[in-house]
């Protein structure tokens, strides 16, 4: 069945005081409206809104919310993600049950926020900071305290369910003081294929934004053709606009290689616990000035994903300087890769996706 998905108006709050945790229940809970969730999931989408945001005033001194529509499978998602540089938590389960407090509160936040999510996952480094990733479906189905629940916690046993065979992460941010984001992002999926679109269009603000709005139009139309095909039909597209910077990826049905092509600075990355590998982007600006472009195949690691960024994200990173990140769900890695090399001058955008099969215990 096919699925598409791309970035819409994924919304940022800073949080660092207790005034602001109501401004984001109530974004929470207009997003979910918007999205066709129905009372009582919008009443879901708003206690979990107001626990994240809570959690980030009382124990991290301030942090993130991201918000998102996910749409999949013909079902719409809520993903919220509470990102932080506080103290971090020595132990991760102890937090999760009810009771435990550091902070004088009853202590049922994270596990109300487990139980209320369909897709619930943390990644916690003492002295360096927190990810929470929960996300709702529309149609009401919550994690569990009997295993049910699509959960991770400390080591990890779930995955939002995109498509069967696939998990996604995605951040689309616009420089801080803009509206719209010169960035964006499409996945196509079909079973365990996959295609992946980053684009940033020149510079920032209004004419970046329409730059990748006529990028990622013409790669919707057509998404699963190979990546250098596609890559010249967004050039022929673009004409007019300011340009941008572009890569695609595709992952055949049933294929251990991926098919990459990328026209200027665009991030891409393979990545497993073992090794991480660049993909290679020629010079360029699509819409202006197409000098070479070439596609390249590179081996798909049975427990690999692929990462690609725009420039708004240092590409001085590296998953295995975080132990354990490569356990956790696509949506926290692109999180901590945001939160650590996000530039904060420039629009961002992190895209990470995965084979569930492909990594044990993910169904």
């Amino acid at each position: 069945m096919l699925s598409m998905l791309g970035s819409s108006s994924q919304t940022r709050f800073e949080v660092s005081a207790d005034s602001q945790i109501g401004e984001c229940r109530r974004a929470a809970q207009r997003l979910a409206q918007v999205s066709g969730f129905d009372e009582t999931a919008v009443g879901r989408v708003g206690i979990v809104a107001s626990e994240l945001a809570t959690n980030l005033v009382r124990h991290a001194g301030g942090g993130e919310l991201l918000l998102q529509a996910l749409a999949g499978q013909g079902d719409m998602q809520i993903e919220l993600l509470a990102i932080d540089r506080g103290p971090g938590m020595s132990d991760v389960q102890s937090c999760l049950r009810d009771g435990y407090s550091t902070g004088g509160t009853l202590g049922a936040g994270l596990g109300a926020v487990m139980r209320l999510s369909g897709v619930f996952d943390i990644y916690s480094v003492v002295g360096q900071g927190t990810v929470v990733l929960a996300r709702l479906k529309r149609g009401g189905a919550k994690g569990s305290a009997d295993g049910r629940g699509e959960s991770r916690g400390a080591a990890g046993s779930g995955a939002a369910r995109l498509d069967d065979a696939l998990e996604l992460g995605a951040i689309c941010v616009p420089m801080p003081g803009e509206i719209e984001c010169g960035d964006g992002w499409q996945v196509a999926c079909d079973g365990d294929a996959a295609a992946m679109l980053v684009v940033d269009g020149l510079g920032h603000g209004t004419f970046a934004a329409a730059a990748a709005r006529a990028a990622s139009t013409a790669f919707a139309a057509e998404p699963f053709r190979p990546p250098v095909e596609a890559m010249r039909h967004m050039h022929r597209a673009m004409s007019g606009t300011r340009g941008a910077a572009a890569a695609c990826a595709l992952l055949p049905p049933c294929s251990q290689t991926l098919e990459y092509a990328g026209i200027g600075n665009i991030g891409g990355y393979m990545i497993s616990p073992e090794r991480s590998q660049g993909l290679v982007s020629h010079n360029g600006t699509l819409g202006t000035q197409l000098l070479r472009v070439q596609q390249f195949s590179y081996a798909w690691p049975r427990d690999g994903r692929v990462v690609m960024h725009s420039d708004g994200i240092s590409a001085r990173w590296s998953v295995s300087a975080y132990q354990g990140l490569h356990t956790h769900h696509s949506a926290v890695i692109a999180a901590v890769l945001y939160r650590d090399h996000g530039r904060g001058r420039d629009d961002a955008t992190v895209l990470v996706l995965g084979r569930r099969a492909a990594r044990g215990g993910l169904q």
